[in-house]
């Protein structure tokens, strides 16, 4: 049997336990795992025909948008910008149904699937400041002919992609690469210590919201492609990651513009209720596997007995980064350095996170998504979509995911913003500098006050799209 009717029967048992176990299945949020996250299936189809919102919680402050999604942020120029873009998109306009239109469908053919053909990827390893390996993946293949260049200068555009927390490397995120490679990006993935084949060379894992092994990978990116735009996409749960470095690091990240693909905002409530036992124990299991071979390497600093023991998520966590034999700290303390939120406020990056609202991983958007995160801060978007999983968001083949689309488009969006506000900018200092130039007699006093309000103008580009 080949590898995808493998995967394939593998899916198709899945889902025949899930219908089997339905009626007692029931999830963190109270309501069965396969049932539907609105009121019911005649409710969902009269909202699609009006366009309404996919969430009562979201739906008075939202802007619809093609094919029963909606878009919810702070009004500004820049929400202009990006809102114009996702309305021209031909990714969210209705299609035909197809047979993976299911949520449980969408998320594990997401997990399960390969991808053919796969991209050809070139590994670096880099060596961290404390002896530890990563991995980036460079994507350089295959060629395409006619790639388009998304950046002014000629140069593509560097796309930094951040799988899971759980290491494995998706469909969608092969599928996400080869897809910016045709559209001129470069893309590159980034893989955590021990992750995919990266030797653990140290005893010592990445927490789940420590950005400390990213902040050097973009560096050296940095390094290498000095003058190229840098975009970063998230995928699930390794979201947590991205946005702990945008928030760290503030308007000094290197970052245009990022996305979140289905991404665990509360991630404490995340590990405290707990998942439906099956995607739960799934993701439990892989974990194991991917530890098992460093056993011997971490008896020392962690107490492999009780981690492999361990029936869920947040006891596997709890083991490997609170109770360890060195340095062990509180759950309380472990969340205060690792929640991704933790310093969202600095954050100075456009990020558009894309969510469904029958995600079954996540949980509904009412219970999961921190509400005011879109509605008062100007950098944070978010589309919302009714149907699409936990990082699936998969149309009929050979059609990518919609999600990849809309991703690229608003990055292209973004591009075009910054340079027409940069534009704007340097013919506004072009006329002031002309006209100081006029008024040469004046005094030092007024000629110092001349030259504060320039540097004000100067510096204001970065706020002027959040206004």
């Amino acid at each position: 049997m080949p590898p995808w009717g493998a995967a394939l029967a593998l899916i198709l048992a899945v889902l025949a336990l899930l219908r089997l176990l339905s009626p007692r299945l029931r999830g963190p949020w109270g309501r069965a795992v396969g049932e539907r996250t609105l009121a019911g299936a005649q409710d969902r189809d009269d909202e699609e025909a009006d366009g309404g919102a996919p969430g009562d919680q979201f739906s008075d402050r939202s802007e619809p948008l093609p094919g029963g999604c909606s878009l919810v942020c702070k009004p500004s120029a820049l929400a202009q910008c990006l809102l114009r873009a996702l309305r021209r998109s031909a990714a969210l306009e209705p299609g035909p149904r197809s047979w993976l239109s299911g949520p449980h469908l969408q998320t594990l053919c997401h997990f399960v699937l390969p991808v053919a053909p796969g991209p050809e990827l070139a590994r670096e390893y880099l060596q961290l400041a404390d002896d530890g390996l990563v991995a980036l993946d460079w994507v350089v293949g295959p060629c395409v002919r006619g790639r388009r260049i998304t950046s002014a200068g000629g140069l593509p555009a560097v796309l930094l992609v951040i799988p899971n927390a759980w290491g494995r490397l998706t469909r969608n995120v092969l599928g996400l690469c080869l897809l910016a490679l045709e559209r001129g990006y470069y893309p590159v993935i980034f893989h955590r210590r021990g992750h995919h084949g990266c030797p653990l060379v140290s005893p010592r894992l990445q927490p789940f919201g420590d950005p400390s092994d990213l902040k050097e990978a973009v560096t050296y990116i940095r390094f290498r492609h000095p003058a190229a735009p840098l975009f970063a996409v998230s995928e699930g749960s390794g979201s947590a990651l991205l946005l702990s470095y945008l928030g760290e690091c503030g308007s000094s990240s290197y970052v245009t513009g990022a996305a979140c693909i289905s991404p665990v905002l509360r991630c404490r409530e995340w590990f405290e209720t707990g998942l439906p036992w099956p995607y739960e124990r799934g993701f439990l299991l892989h974990q194991k596997i991917a530890l098992s071979r460093y056993a011997t390497a971490l008896e020392d600093t962690v107490d492999t007995s009780r981690l492999f023991r361990s029936r869920s998520l947040r006891e596997f966590e709890e083991a490997l980064f609170c109770h360890t034999k060195s340095f062990p700290i509180s759950w309380d303390t472990y969340w205060d350095r690792n929640d991704p939120l933790r310093d969202v406020d600095e954050a100075a990056v456009p990020v558009l996170c894309i969510c469904s609202a029958d995600d079954p991983v996540c949980g509904p958007p009412d219970h999961t998504l921190t509400t005011e995160l879109f509605h008062s801060n100007p950098y944070f978007f978010l589309l919302l979509s009714r149907h699409g999983g936990h990082c699936g968001f998969l149309r009929q083949e050979p059609l990518p995911a919609w999600s990849h689309e809309v991703i690229l488009e608003s990055f292209r969006a973004l591009t075009e913003f910054f340079r027409m506000e940069e534009r704007m900018k340097g013919l506004s200092r072009h006329r002031a500098s002309f006209l100081g130039g006029r008024r040469r007699g004046g005094a030092l006093q007024r000629r110092e006050v001349a030259s504060s309000s320039n540097l004000e103008e100067i510096f204001s580009w970065k706020r002027s799209y959040t206004r």
